[in-house]
């Protein structure tokens, strides 16, 4: 019976020394990091230096908080993305609400006005800075992608600075009008279920669904989808971005 690639990779991991934090300083025998990781095939050594642009994204929403991870894509969208990681570093999405949700279709946010409870009316319809558009990406089940203006006001189909969207369904008659940047990893059943909220007739959430931080962060290895942050807690099989795990989950996640 042919093994694996995984159970090879897992094999090869196995075989290799342990590394503790209480190992004695390395002896004159001793092979250097270089050395051992050399010592994996060629496309296990590829997943390993991987490297990844993750957005986390804390969400209050049915009175439960979700996490939602998504992968930025700055080799295919480096405007757009560029763009995104600014407004996290400013602190701009914090505080912000989902103000529009189709059921199955998408949930969007991204709007500053949406912070201010007094102006729902509003939300949506505020004005933004503008940045070129970028269509090389097309949409698919929990692509990101920036909103816009409509084509007789916004010909150029420049993306808004700040609103975007995710897409929970498919969106794929979009593709190459609108810019996708990233793709999510972890909570996409969480935002269908957001979908899914009861609104209003401007498709406006009822209850509020509110942003309570995003952050951007470097993963090192292999990336492995997950459905949902909140569905899966407990449930082997699925696994979560390393930059997100403490030590011990790195080294289950190695073993098994």
């Amino acid at each position: 019976m042919k093994l694996s690639f995984r159970c090879l990779f897992l094999a090869t991991l196995l075989a290799l020394p342990a590394v503790h934090a209480e190992q004695p300083a390395a002896t004159a025998s001793s092979k250097p990091v270089a050395a051992v990781k050399k010592q994996l095939p060629a496309e296990a050594q590829n997943l390993v230096e991987e490297s990844h642009k993750l957005a986390v994204m804390k969400v209050v929403f049915g009175g439960e908080e979700r996490q939602i991870v998504f992968e930025l894509l700055p080799n295919d969208a480096p405007v757009t993305v560029q763009n995104f990681v600014d407004n996290v570093n400013k602190g701009t999405y914090n505080g912000q609400a989902f103000h529009r949700a189709v059921d199955g279709y998408l949930v969007q946010t991204g709007d500053p006005t949406s912070k201010d409870k007094n102006q729902r009316d509003q939300w949506g319809l505020g004005e933004e800075y503008t940045i070129p558009g970028e269509f090389k990406l097309p949409h698919s089940t929990g692509s990101v992608a920036m909103a816009r203006r409509g084509d007789k006001v916004n010909p150029n189909r420049k993306s808004n600075g700040t609103q975007f969207y995710f897409a929970v369904g498919d969106m794929s008659s979009l593709n190459g009008q609108y810019s996708v940047f990233g793709k999510v990893v972890v909570g996409l059943d969480d935002l269908k279920e957001l979908s899914k909220v009861a609104t209003d007739s401007n498709d406006c959430p009822l209850e509020r669904a509110e942003i309570k931080s995003i952050k951007v962060v470097d993963q090192k290895g292999p990336m492995v989808a997950m459905a949902s942050s909140s569905a899966n807690k407990g449930k082997r099989g699925k696994t979560k971005p390393d930059s997100l795990k403490g030590p011990f989950e790195k080294f289950l996640e190695r073993v098994w």
